[in-house]
């Protein structure tokens, strides 16, 4: 299947390609189980050897709307689907309808098969909740920061700071929002962590 099928409405085949060079990674919902292939190489997990599904919100450099899905099997199998493909060094390809329709079939399929996975949302929270504070500390600091060099007549600094707190913002809160530890079940998928 070429990336360009993604296109379709077939929410049984999914491909996307994770590195600039390489074979994409192409995946297909049989009746009983997920099959993935990569070049010559191939896997089968059966739904009821699904031992986990986690959903995360994963910008990387360039591109900051990008989702992914970790399978991972009861042999201790991880398989990792992204809805974006590396074109080239610096762009990507968005598949967000392709994505969503193929995680939710999915998700349709495990619970028909009778098999119960645990279902998470977001980061693990060991990693989430360090780095939230981490991230509240910057910002505190950043904003006593701009208030010190507004007191003392440094407007052009102060402008510089509140500026990059304004974008750094807005990147930071918008990955933690999305990140937030959860749990869900396969009929109600959290929209935070699907395009």
């Amino acid at each position: 299947m070429a990336l360009d099928d993604n296109a379709g409405t077939d929410a049984t085949h999914y491909a996307y390609k994770p590195a600039v060079v390489g074979m994409p990674s192409e995946f297909q919902l049989l009746d009983d189980a997920l099959e993935w292939r990569s070049g010559a190489r191939s896997l089968r997990i059966a739904y009821r050897d699904i031992r986990s599904i986690r959903l995360t919100y994963r910008p990387v450099t360039l591109q900051n709307f990008r989702f992914v899905a970790e399978v991972r099997s009861k042999t201790g199998v991880k398989l990792t689907i992204a809805s974006t493909s590396w074109q080239s060094m610096v762009s990507h390809e968005r598949h967000d309808a392709a994505y969503r329709a193929f995680i939710t079939e999915l998700h349709r399929r495990i619970a028909a098969s009778g098999a119960s996975p645990s279902y998470r949302a977001g980061s693990p929270a060991f990693l989430y909740w360090p780095g939230f504070m981490i991230l509240a500390g910057l910002l505190i600091g950043t904003a006593l920061l701009a208030a010190r060099a507004t007191a003392s007549g440094e407007w052009q600094g102060a402008a510089f700071v509140v500026l990059m707190l304004v974008f750094f913002s807005w990147q930071a809160i918008s990955f933690f929002r999305r990140n937030m530890p959860g749990v869900y079940t396969p009929d109600k998928l959290p929209a935070q962590v699907l395009p």
